[in-house]
C-alpha cells in the first residue's frame, strides 16, 4: 500500500511515530500513533526476516549448496517458519539416528526403498549386512534415514502445522502432589479446549501453572487423517517398500515432526496471548497517563498509615516540597487532637488549596479523620489518589536522586501529591509494569512488553506536550526526538542560561541538531515566551504559513490566537498547497483557537460511601459508587473505597453482549456497582454494574 510505504520511508529517514502522526497527516492519510506503530512492527519483522534470509544464504554458500530452486524459494519466502523449513536439511544439529545409519553406509538402501522401484527389499537389505549388522538392523537404519527425509519435507511439515494450528486441543491436568499449592489454578485441574479458542488470560494462567510445576499441559490432534495424508504424499503403490515407508512416516510424525510443530504452535499461541495482554496493558496505561490533572495548585498530600503514622507533605503550585511532617491520628497511638492541630496549622500556614490522600492502608480512615478535622473550618476538596507504584518510586534511583535526604515514606507522600497535580509528569518516573494496570505482565515476553509500554509513554507525553522550562529530565526524555542525553542537556542549559525564551533557542542546546529540532519542537511548549505560537502544538515549520494567513485575513497572529470567531471565517481551501493539506490546516486552526489547552480535562473528585471502610462492612445488594482501576479481558476491577478492588465480570458490565470491557469502560471512570458476593476468606468481592437485574 502506498500509504504504508510513505510511513516506512519516514521511519527509515529517522522520523518518530508521534511526529509522523501529528505533522505528516497528508502522507499517512491521518493514521494515529497506534496504527503507525503497527506498520513499524511489520517493518521490523520484515527486516528481521531479510536478515535471517541473508544468514541462511551465506551458510548455504559456505556449504557449497548450489540449488537454484531452493535458493529462489528462500529469496521469495515471506514467513520465518517457511524459511526455517527450507533450511532445515542443511542446519547443523546434534548427531541423529539417521546420521548414525549413514555412517553404517545405509543411505543407498534408504534410497532404494524410497524409490519404490524394487520388490526384493529383503534381498537388497541383505547386501548391506556384515558380522555386526543384520538384515533387520539394516532396514531399521534405512527407516531412520527415511524418517528424517520425511521430517525435512516442507509439504509434510506444513500438513502437520496446519492441522495443529486449526484443530489442536489443549489439555491441562493437575499434578496431584501439588494440589494444595495449586488452589489458584483450580479451574484448570481438568481443562480441555481448542487452542485457538482459549482466551489469552486463560492460556497465560495455564502456562504459568505449568511453569510453576502445578499442571501437565499437552496438545493433541487426530493423527489418523494426518498419517493417511502423509501416506498419500509419499507412498505411490502398496508394494514391497510400502510397509517400510509407512513405518518411516509414523516414526517421522511421532519423533521428529510433532515435537517441533507442537513447540512452534505453542510458541505462536503464547505470542498471540502476549500480544493481547500487552494490548490491554498499553490501553490501560495510556488512560492512566492521560488522567485529568488538578493543575497548578498548592496541595497537602498524605501517605496514610496506622502504626508508623501518616506522612504529610506540603507542595507549592510547581510541586516543590515546602514542608513535611508526621501525624498519628489512628491506633495504636491515636493522638487525634494533636494530629488535628498540626494538620490545621499546615493548611493555614501554607495556604493549601487541595488535599491528596493515598488509597492504600488506612486511606479511608485518614479521609474520615481529615473530613472531621475540616468540618468546622475551611472547606477543601479531598481527593483519594491511587498509590500503585508510589513505593517503587520511593525506593528507586529517581526518588533518591530527587530527594536524597528524605525518608522513603516522605518521598511516597510527595509522589501522591504530585500525581494529583499532574499524573503524567509523575508517573513517567515509575516503571510502567509497576503501576498496577496490567495482566500477567511478568509472564509475557519482556522485551516486547518493554517496547510497547515505552511507546505508550512516548505517545502520551507527546499528545499532552511538555513545558520545556519546568519539565523534569524524566519527562523530557520521552519527547519525540529528545532522549535521555538531550533531556539532561536541556536541564543543564536551564541551570546555566536560565529560561528558554523561544523554540529556536533549542538549537543552541547540545544534542539539538536540525533533525532533533524538527522532531521535538512541536511538542515542547514555552509559556509566556517571546512568540505566543511557541505555547501551541503548531510546528515552527508552519509559522510562516500562519503569518501569511493572518496577513491575507487582515489580522495579526495575536488576533487569531484565542479567537474562534476570526478563525471560523478562514477559508482553509485557499491555503492548501503541495505540502500542506486540509488536515494540517485544520490542526493549525484548532491550536490557534485554544493555545496551551491541556487535552486531559480537569480532575474529578469521587466521594465513596461513608458506610464502607473495609470488606467486613459490605453486604450483598449494596449499591456503591466506585472508580475503575484496571481493565482486563475478563472484566473490570473497581475501587469502592476499601483495600481490595472488586471485580465486575464482563458478563456483569452491561446487559448486552460485549467482547472487551474497554469497549464500554475507561480507566478512572466513575461507576455505580452492586455487591454480588463477598468472600471474606479469600478477600474477594464480586460486583455488578447491571443494577436493575
Amino acid at each position: 500500500m502506498d500509504r504504508d510505504k510513505k510511513v516506512i520511508d519516514l521511519l527509515n529517514s529517522g522520523a518518530t511515530i508521534p511526529f509522523i502522526a501529528r505533522y505528516r497527516k497528508e502522507l499517512t492519510g491521518g493514521l494515529n500513533e497506534v496504527e503507525i506503530e503497527e506498520i513499524d512492527k511489520r517493518r521490523k519483522a520484515i527486516l528481521e526476516l531479510e536478515k535471517r534470509k541473508s544468514a541462511v544464504l551465506d551458510r548455504l554458500a559456505e556449504l557449497r549448496i548450489i540449488n537454484p530452486t531452493l535458493l529462489a524459494r528462500i529469496e521469495q519466502c515471506n514467513s520465518m517458519s517457511e524459511l526455517e523449513d527450507l533450511y532445515l536439511p542443511y542446519k547443523q544439529k546434534r548427531e541423529t539416528k539417521a546420521d548414525k545409519a549413514r555412517k553404517l553406509g545405509l543411505e543407498p538402501l534408504a534410497k532404494i526403498i524410497m524409490s519404490q522401484s524394487r520388490n526384493d527389499i529383503m534381498n537388497q537389505a541383505f547386501r548391506f549386512t556384515n558380522h555386526r549388522l543384520s538384515v533387520e538392523d539394516a532396514l531399521e537404519g534405512a527407516v531412520d534415514i527415511m524418517a528424517e527425509w520425511v521430517s525435512e519435507s516442507v509439504g509434510a511439515r506444513n500438513k502437520v502445522r496446519m492441522a495443529y494450528q486449526r484443530n489442536a486441543v489443549l489439555h491441562s491436568s493437575l499434578i496431584e502432589k501439588k494440589r494444595s499449592e495449586a488452589a489458584n489454578y483450580e479451574n484448570y485441574f481438568d481443562y480441555s479446549q481448542p487452542l485457538r479458542r482459549i482466551p489469552s488470560h486463560r492460556l497465560l494462567a495455564i502456562l504459568r501453572a505449568e511453569k510453576e510445576g502445578y499442571l501437565r499441559v499437552k496438545l493433541e490432534v487426530d493423527k489418523a487423517p494426518l498419517i493417511a495424508s502423509l501416506e498419500k504424499q509419499f507412498i505411490r503403490a502398496d508394494g514391497a517398500a510400502a510397509p517400510f515407508i509407512r513405518k518411516a512416516l509414523k516414526e517421522a510424525y511421532r519423533r521428529l515432526i510433532v515435537p517441533a510443530i507442537e513447540t512452534e504452535v505453542r510458541k505462536e499461541a503464547k505470542e498471540r496471548a502476549d500480544d493481547e495482554a500487552i494490548r490491554i496493558f498499553t490501553n490501560n496505561l495510556n488512560q492512566l497517563l492521560l488522567a485529568a490533572p488538578l493543575g497548578s495548585k498548592r496541595v497537602l498530600a498524605i501517605d496514610p498509615g496506622f502504626r508508623s503514622g501518616c506522612k504529610i507533605v506540603c507542595l507549592d503550585e510547581q510541586g516543590t516540597l515546602i514542608e513535611h511532617s508526621t501525624i498519628f491520628p489512628h491506633p495504636p497511638q491515636k493522638q487525634t487532637s494533636e494530629a488535628q492541630e498540626k494538620l490545621k496549622k499546615l493548611l493555614y500556614k501554607h495556604k493549601m488549596e487541595a488535599i491528596a490522600i493515598g488509597n492504600g492502608t488506612a486511606g479511608r480512615e485518614t479521609e474520615q479523620f481529615v473530613k472531621e478535622t475540616l468540618s468546622n473550618s475551611q472547606v477543601l476538596p479531598i481527593y483519594m489518589v491511587d498509590e500503585a507504584g508510589a513505593s517503587i518510586y520511593s525506593a528507586s534511583e529517581v526518588g533518591r536522586e530527587e530527594f536524597p535526604d528524605l525518608d522513603l515514606t516522605v518521598r511516597g507522600a510527595i509522589s501522591i501529591g504530585r500525581r494529583l497535580m499532574d499524573p503524567l509528569a509523575e508517573l513517567v518516573k515509575i516503571e510502567p509494569k509497576n503501576m498496577g494496570v496490567g495482566q500477567y505482565q511478568h509472564d509475557v515476553a519482556q522485551d516486547k512488553l518493554r517496547d510497547s509500554l515505552n511507546n505508550t509513554v512516548v505517545f502520551a507525553v507527546n499528545k499532552v506536550g511538555v513545558d520545556v522550562n519546568t519539565a523534569s529530565r524524566h519527562l523530557l526524555q520521552y519527547v519525540s526526538g529528545v532522549g535521555p542525553k538531550t533531556a539532561a542537556n536541556i536541564i543543564q542549559y536551564r541551570r546555566e542560561k536560565g529560561r528558554i525564551e523561544e523554540r529556536s533557542d533549542l538549537l543552541s542546546i547540545k544534542g539539538f541538531g536540525p533533525k532533533a529540532y524538527e522532531q521535538a519542537a512541536g511538542f515542547l511548549r514555552i509559556r509566556n515566551g517571546r512568540n505566543p505560537l511557541d505555547n501551541t502544538a503548531v510546528h515552527p515549520e508552519r509559522y510562516s504559513l500562519i503569518q501569511d494567513i493572518a496577513f491575507e485575513e487582515g489580522r495579526t497572529v495575536a488576533e487569531l490566537l484565542n479567537s474562534r470567531e476570526y478563525c471560523k471565517q478562514i477559508d482553509l481551501n485557499k491555503y492548501i498547497s503541495e505540502d500542506v493539506g486540509l488536515p494540517t490546516l485544520q490542526d493549525i486552526v484548532q491550536e490557534l483557537t485554544r493555545p496551551g489547552l491541556d487535552p486531559r480535562g480537569e480532575a474529578e473528585n469521587l466521594v465513596f460511601d461513608e458506610r464502607i471502610r473495609s470488606i467486613e462492612d459490605l453486604q450483598v445488594r449494596m449499591i456503591l459508587p466506585g472508580r475503575v482501576t484496571n481493565l482486563t479481558k475478563f472484566g473490570a476491577f473497581v475501587d469502592i473505597g476499601i483495600k481490595q478492588d472488586g471485580l465486575v465480570h464482563i458478563s456483569e458490565i452491561t446487559s448486552r453482549h460485549i467482547v472487551d470491557p474497554s469497549d464500554v469502560l475507561a480507566l478512572n471512570q466513575q461507576v455505580k456497582v452492586r455487591v454480588v458476593d463477598v468472600d471474606l476468606a479469600r478477600k474477594r468481592v464480586a460486583l455488578s454494574m447491571r443494577l436493575t437485574d
